[in-house]
């Protein structure tokens, strides 16, 4: 596990304590019932702190797994290293 994968486990494990680290892996906003708009802000939220990056306000939409944030973290870090 990279670094990164490891700082956004630490971010999801905040919102979701109740999940163990294989289903935060794997945690999506159908998969479950604790994934609601609250859950979407305060992990966004901690997503910008801990790596220091903007999530686009168009984007939130399709922040909708753990996959789906690991991405969006990754192409944010590669574009602002790139800068």
């Amino acid at each position: 596990m990279s670094e990164r994968e490891t700082r956004l486990m630490r971010c999801f494990a905040a919102v979701f304590p109740e999940l163990s680290p294989e289903e935060i892996r794997n945690v999506s906003s159908r998969q479950t019932g604790h994934w609601d708009s609250l859950s979407v802000v305060t992990l966004t939220s901690l997503v910008q702190e801990e790596f220091d990056i903007e999530v686009e306000p168009e984007a939130i939409p399709d922040l909708n797994s753990f996959d789906a944030f690991r991405a969006y973290v990754e192409n944010a870090c590669c574009r602002s290293s790139q800068l």
